[in-house]
């Protein structure tokens, strides 16, 4: 058995496991044992009381061991019982269980940009040692040798996230050589952050069997090339229903009223990425468009012609804690009343 947990480690980014072996398979994440590591070594707890304890919340296929093998979803608190600053899941936990949110039912969609860099140079995939590629424009969703470099590992977490149970729907080619996106949903609530969580612990496990590294920077390269995102679609059960549309401009208005506080928690140097250029809003002024994709939110054609459907967030950083926006979008639609 595998453990997992997105906030492992005090960078926020660290994503760590311990692999326990079980005497009979477990399918259900409440009969699992709760476990513990050191979390004086990941700069969770002081050397003197450096116990943390595993919650087990989630269950999923392992792709790499595969039979009866799992990967253990879990969050961590300390000995106590109450949850360590970094467990962003139990907040988030908390605010997926009102029953105003469990009521509309939230979906999401989250397309998971990253960077593809080699290990020795920590330069994009493809890209010359200390040099620079042609410019943007043949990459996106491009074919051939020269236009898309890494893609024998993107399949590869491909169909390791199918064979776990992850909602993996897409994945293609991003504008910067060496960047890639892969989305995962429509996925309800806090299983959202779950998935994505897992998808990108998987991720990383195939690049360290491949040799490369992975970096979910937001402006890896500066200058004239895309950051890179995490851009949130999201929808409740009264946004897919007739008249929709409606609540959707009016969710977008809470949104924008609290778009400083959206922007803070959204990714670790999001303002390298958010600049008004390369597709992205400038980071201090929020404003939404119908298929405006340099828009902070973008509302879709058809969304528009059905009067109904969902929209896009696109100012989360590539970043972010799946956790933490999808929670965040959920209170300030649902149960925040200005």
């Amino acid at each position: 058995m595998i453990f997992v947990d997105g906030r492992i480690g005090g960078s926020g980014m660290d994503m760590r496991s311990k692999a326990r072996t079980l005497p009979e398979p477990v399918s259900d994440p409440g009969k699992l044992p709760k476990w513990n590591y050191d979390g004086s070594s990941t700069n969770q707890a002081p050397g003197n009381d450096s116990e943390v304890i595993l919650y087990p919340q989630a269950i999923f296929k392992d792709p790499f061991r595969r039979g009866n093998n799992i990967l253990v979803m879990c969050d961590a608190y300390t000995p106590a019982g109450e949850p360590i600053p970094t467990n962003k899941r139990h907040d988030a936990a908390m605010i997926f269980s009102h029953p105003d949110v469990v009521a509309e039912e939230p979906w999401y969609g989250i397309e998971q940009e990253y960077t593809l860099l080699q290990k020795d140079t920590k330069w994009p995939f493809g890209w010359p040692v200390g040099g620079f590629p042609a410019p943007q424009g043949p990459y996106y969703c491009g074919t051939g040798a020269d236009k898309a470099f890494g893609r024998d590992i993107v399949d590869s977490h491909y169909k390791a996230c199918l064979y776990s149970g992850i909602n993996i729907s897409g994945t293609n080619g991003e504008v910067m050589p060496g960047q890639w996106e892969f989305q995962v949903g429509p996925v309800v609530g806090i299983s959202s952050g779950d998935e994505v969580w897992v998808a990108r612990y998987i991720l990383e496990r195939i690049t360290e069997i491949a040799g490369a590294v992975l970096s979910f920077d937001p402006k890896p390269v500066p200058g004239d090339w895309n950051g890179a995102g995490a851009h949130t679609n999201y929808s409740t059960k009264s946004m897919r229903n007739d008249g929709g549309l409606d609540v959707i401009k009016k969710a977008i208005e809470k949104l924008e009223q609290k778009h400083k506080e959206h922007i803070s928690a959204y990714g670790e140097g999001n303002d390298r990425r958010l600049t008004g250029k390369h597709e992205t809003a400038d980071i201090g002024t929020f404003s939404w468009g119908v298929a405006n994709r340099g828009a902070s939110v973008r509302v879709g054609r058809e969304t528009e012609r059905a009067g109904k459907g969902y929209f896009e967030d696109r100012r989360p950083a590539s970043n972010m804690d799946p956790y933490v926006v999808t929670s965040m979008i959920a209170e300030t639609t649902i149960l925040w009343n200005p």
